[in-house]
């Protein structure tokens, strides 16, 4: 018997459940550039040693730590998010990242407490790298079930939209505490600050997610069903798409770790103090404005094939800006603007190609297991290979494998467009969420 599609969205209730929704993907972005932005700072502080390099190295393996998690958070909180509910999933991953941010805001140094110190960093990273394993696939699945059929990239620019507003924000309060306290005091206690704030977004996010509803979709065709969340249903009866969906975000993986971490920690050892933090200001202001029209485009000329020319020109792009940066704010702009342009029409395509490749009853984990893996396969070891790769003369090859991984897109955009989409069962497009209402 068909199942008859929800009832259009109603004014403020639909707006407040898309903000709820897209609201973590700031918090996460700002906490994770923020790390990047602000490890050369506290590195030696967690990570005391006779050599710069050394502590950075140390602080990004805290940071690749957290990634490895992501797969736990994706394999769980997918799951979860199957079995109980998209809500209900969405507000544990909140408190994870609010806690895992207050935590990293208020560890003593290594001098205090000895090696305690990077044990709790690593600690508040792991609960952070639970969280960013959940968090965006929760939430792709919540709009995507949600959004209308015409408008999933356009509602999926949300994501990027909060992306770019993250990485504003935490590079803005970089530059304006860099400026206003002087790198000593920023070394000695002013890095702290970004996190704080971090943990105090993440539980203002959580009372907002308190009000928001269940997805219709969840409801409609999951609730009650023996086989949902089920991990041997969806690599049983669903490894080609779960494959599909490792060839599409292994792009975003490996760039995502070497541009939202690496980039920046270099472009701050190649210029002057509070540099690179303008220079992800003005980048990530440029973004914010462009990345919906963006959105809009990948509805009209359709996601699979956006997302395959945005690989192959940031193929040429990339490596070009990455191997040529230096300290200069237009190089660093050109090299840092490269990536994450790639990285917005990646989250703006990514929520629409995934949600179509699963059924409800294992979307949230469909989406969340390869996403999570992938991501801490290739986006954990990107910034501790990059360093090593830079320390000697190898960064040629370090950019091509990251640029292979780009380019994995392209098989699974040509496979994806010839096979039938799943049934998200969207709202209609009549009284959508818009951004001037």
């Amino acid at each position: 018997m068909p199942v008859s599609p929800p009832a259009p969205p109603r004014g403020k209730t639909h707006r407040r459940s898309v903000t709820a929704t897209v609201v973590g993907n700031f918090i996460e972005s700002f906490d994770w550039l923020g790390y990047g932005l602000f490890a050369p700072l506290f590195a030696d502080r967690f990570f005391p040693s006779g050599n710069a390099l050394t502590s950075v190295l140390g602080a990004f393996a805290v940071l690749g730590v957290g990634v490895l998690m992501r797969p736990l958070g994706g394999l769980l909180l997918g799951r979860f998010a199957d079995r109980r509910g998209r809500r209900p999933a969405l507000m544990l991953a909140v408190s994870l990242m609010a806690g895992g941010s207050f935590l990293i805001g208020v560890t003593p140094t290594y001098a205090q407490i000895g090696l305690l110190a990077p044990l709790v960093l690593l600690l508040a990273r792991m609960a952070q790298g639970i969280s960013h394993g959940g968090e965006w696939p929760a939430a792709a699945t919540y709009l995507m079930e949600v959004a209308p059929e015409k408008r999933r990239c356009t509602y999926g620019s949300l994501f990027s939209l909060t992306t770019c507003a993250g990485a504003f924000s935490a590079s803005l309060l970089g530059g304006g505490l860099t400026a206003a306290l002087g790198p000593d005091a920023m070394a000695a206690w002013g890095w702290r600050v970004p996190f704080l704030v971090g943990g105090v977004l993440g539980v203002a996010l959580l009372v907002l997610r308190t009000r928001l509803t269940e997805s219709e979709v969840f409801r409609r065709e999951v609730g009650g069903r023996a086989e949902r969340g089920s991990v041997r249903r969806l690599l049983g009866a669903h490894r080609r798409e779960v494959v599909l969906a490792v060839l599409f975000v292994a792009g975003t993986g490996a760039v995502g770790g070497t541009w939202t971490a690496v980039v920046p920690a270099l472009g701050g050892r190649l210029a002057t103090p509070g540099t690179m933090m303008w220079v992800a200001v003005t980048a990530t202001a440029f973004l914010m404005v462009v990345n919906v029209p963006l959105g809009m485009l990948a509805d009209r000329v359709g996601a699979a094939r956006f997302l395959a020319v945005a690989s192959v020109v940031f193929a040429v792009t990339g490596s070009w800006s990455y191997l040529t940066m230096r300290g200069t704010f237009a190089s660093l702009l050109f090299a840092y603007g490269s990536g994450v342009v790639y990285l917005v029409c990646a989250t703006t395509a990514l929520p629409k190609l995934l949600a179509d490749l699963f059924p409800a009853r294992v979307r949230a984990l469909g989406i969340g297991l390869p996403n999570a893996v992938t991501s801490a396969a290739l986006g954990a070891v990107m910034p501790v290979s990059a360093a090593y790769a830079a320390g000697h003369g190898a960064s040629g090859w370090f950019v091509a494998a990251v640029m292979a991984a780009v380019l994995l897109s392209l098989p699974a955009a040509v496979l994806s467009l010839r096979r039938p989409a799943a049934a998200v069962r969207p709202t209609p497009d009549r009284k959508t969420f818009t951004l001037t209402r």
